[in-house]
Order: structure tokens, then C-alpha cells, then sequence
């Protein structure tokens, strides 16, 4: 029911987008942290994975290592996909036995992909191509990887619900934008990146030293 990438600029911007059928994906499969990477945890989804990986990527396992730790003991890896990626671009994968339909995993250079329940098996690499062939921001880059995925088939049935974040380093997430439920989240997650992407910077200036910021955007400012 979900297809994914994560991906990295090699410069320490570290981010995830996906796509699913079901409603508000991001909220459950998202997971990122500065300086240490990003996990997806998908298909029958267990969002403590997410953290689970996290921590042990911090406290110094590589991203292979880290996944293998934290399904040991863990009584419901069959139900389980999840991509790793860590902040020296390892990656890993994970397809428990229970994964949906047609189900795998692509790479390319900085970014991971997998999918399940996907309208062919070329899907995944489909998407991680179409990261590594994207030019620009990061953020610009993951929406291209999810638009190369439908145009690749992408999932078996319709999709209606799309997000993508990044974190950089500041202490959040500089992007985090999210399409719950809509009948084209993709195209609707591309119209909302293309309003966001001109004022990211901005906000972060806003939070971090907002005494020199040229403005605060809202209505009756007037600096």
C-alpha cells in the first residue's frame, strides 16, 4: 500500500517522501533525525521501529547494523518493511515475510526506495532513478523520485495520501509537508512544495535569530 524514498544531498540534509493508499501516511511512516539519517517503517507499519533505529544509529551503528538490532527479538518483523539510510549514505532493507503483493527495493547513489502492493516489480528503482536524475534542492528531488514511481505504475490501486520531510541540522524539520487524503496527493503535495519552497529558508531564520529576520510574512508587519 505504500511506496517510499529516502535520500541525502551528501551534505547533511537527510529526507523521506511517501506515497500510500491509505490515509495520512507520513504521520506513521516518517523518521528522521539530524546527523544521524532517516528510516522508513512501512507496509503493516510500526512507528516505534522508526525510533528504535534511530537510537541505535546514534549511538554508532551503521544503518545495516542498526536494523538487524532492532529486529532481534522482535516477535513481528514478517509484518515489517523498512528502509534505513545513515548519515554516511549506508543503506539497508528489510521485506518481512508478510510484506504485501508485489513488494521490493531500488537504490542509486545517496537514496533507498521500497514499495509494496505495487503495480510491478520495477517501481522501486523507478523511484530511486528518479532521485539520482533530479536536479535541485532535496526536497525537490524526493517529489521527483515519487513522480517517477507513478509514471513507473507506482501501486496497484489509487493513492491518497503524500508527505515529505527533511531535516538539516537546525534541531526540527526545516520541510514537513503533508497530504492526508486527496484524490492526486502527489500533484497536490508538488502544488504545496512549489508555495513552500521560496519561504523555507525564511522560517529558519525566523526561528533561529529572529531579530534579523527581514520580515515575519503575516499580515500588519511591517518591517
Amino acid at each position: 500500500m505504500t511506496f517510499s524514498v529516502i535520500g541525502t544531498d551528501g551534505n547533511g540534509r537527510f529526507g523521506l517522501a511517501v506515497s500510500s493508499s491509505s490515509p495520512a501516511v507520513a504521520a506513521r511512516c516518517t523518521h528522521l533525525r539530524d546527523a544521524v539519517g532517516a528510516v522508513s517503517s512501512q507496509n503493516i507499519t510500526d512507528p516505534r521501529l522508526g525510533t528504535r533505529i534511530l537510537d541505535l544509529m546514534e549511538s554508532g551503528a551503521d544503518a545495516q547494523q542498526a536494523l538487524d538490532a532492532a529486529l532481534v527479538d522482535y516477535p513481528d518483523a514478517a509484518f515489517r518493511q523498512i528502509t534505513v539510510l545513515d548519515a554516511q549514505s549506508n543503506t539497508a532493507v528489510f521485506h518481512g515475510a508478510q510484506t504485501l503483493g508485489i513488494h521490493g527495493a531500488g537504490a542509486a547513489e545517496h537514496c533507498i526506495a521500497a514499495g509494496n502492493m505495487l503495480a510491478n516489480e520495477g517501481v522501486p528503482q523507478a523511484v530511486a532513478d528518479g532521485f539520482a536524475a533530479a536536479k535541485g534542492a532535496l526536497e525537490v528531488k524526493l517529489l521527483a523520485a515519487l513522480q517517477a514511481g507513478v509514471d513507473a505504475g507506482g501501486e496497484a490501486g489509487p493513492v491518497h495520501s503524500a508527505g515529505l520531510a527533511v531535516v538539516s541540522g537546525h534541531g526540527w524539520r526545516d520541510s514537513d509537508l503533508r497530504v492526508d487524503w486527496h484524490e492526486d496527493p502527489i500533484n497536490e503535495l508538488a502544488r504545496v512544495l512549489e508555495i513552500w519552497m521560496p519561504q523555507r529558508d525564511a522560517y529558519v531564520v525566523r526561528a533561529l535569530d529572529p531579530a534579523t529576520s527581514e520580515g515575519y510574512g503575516v499580515p500588519g508587519d511591517a518591517r
